[in-house]
């Protein structure tokens, strides 16, 4: 018979602040990960309660608190918890005692809206494909934009093999040389807007992410960070929730 004490490892993990369940899979998987001494498996199971759990050496425990934070991410720094190059992390920009992670990612050179956590449930419930929350960019672009170019952006462009989901893009501002294009996507592929843009021959001056969902970034300061309000949190989580979206 199942042991109703077993959870799965990379949830228990995800409730202990390591990291989202899919990363914590990869960190499995990468043999990062030990269980009672010995290196875990994918679909391992464990007793919290008896089991020692350790990850790169590290034991690990559930946490007694949850953070949500807010960052506006300056260009310069990586979105990880740690970078084997000894490049600035946007845990440099935090002071939160708590072992807490990026949810989803920003590039270097990328700037804006950063969600933080260590509530493991809250940071699958914002990375899992199936949510398709609405992300806003403001991208300065140049030398010009056409309606061509700004329908095929729209209609979805072939990158890496496969083409992108259609999405809104439209001019924010206009000027000789310059444009500000606003991007909203439902999806999240690795440097996707510099990608599409490319792909028509833009040049990307600028990336900001302003909006995630309902939440966004406002008046906060380039390297600055603040907890998201119970509001926040509970909109974000709502957003995620089909049945209750339903309802409103």
């Amino acid at each position: 018979m199942p042991n109703k004490n077993e959870v799965r490892l990379q949830k228990f993990m995800a409730e202990c602040g390591v990291a989202s369940r899919r990363k914590s899979e990869e960190l499995i998987e990468m043999g990062k990960v030990k269980v009672n001494g010995h290196v875990a498996h994918i679909g391992d199971k464990i007793n919290p309660k008896k089991d020692l759990v350790t990850v790169r050496g590290k034991k690990i425990n559930k946490v007694d608190r949850m953070y949500y934070i807010m960052l506006n991410k300056p260009r310069g720094y990586v979105t990880t918890v740690s970078d084997e190059l000894g490049r600035k992390t946007v845990m440099d920009l935090i002071d939160v005692k708590a072992r807490i992670y990026p949810v989803g990612r920003l590039d270097k050179d990328s700037e804006g809206l950063l969600i933080l956590t260590n509530d493991g449930s809250f940071a699958n419930a914002l990375t899992h494909p199936k949510h398709n929350y609405a992300k806003v960019y403001r991208v300065t672009v140049r030398p010009s934009v056409n309606d061509e170019i700004l329908d095929k952006l729209r209609n979805g462009i072939e990158i890496d093999g496969r083409k992108t989901a259609s999405c809104d893009v439209n001019i924010v501002t206009e000027e000789e040389g310059r444009v500000v294009l606003e991007f909203i996507l439902r999806e999240g592929r690795n440097r996707q807007i510099r990608k599409m843009c490319e792909a028509v021959n833009l040049e990307v001056a600028r990336l900001k992410r302003i909006s995630i969902g309902p939440v966004k970034l406002g008046m906060l300061q380039p390297g600055k960070s603040r907890e998201l309000t119970d509001n926040e949190v509970r909109k974000l989580l709502r957003s995620s929730n089909p049945a209750e979206k339903d309802e409103q």
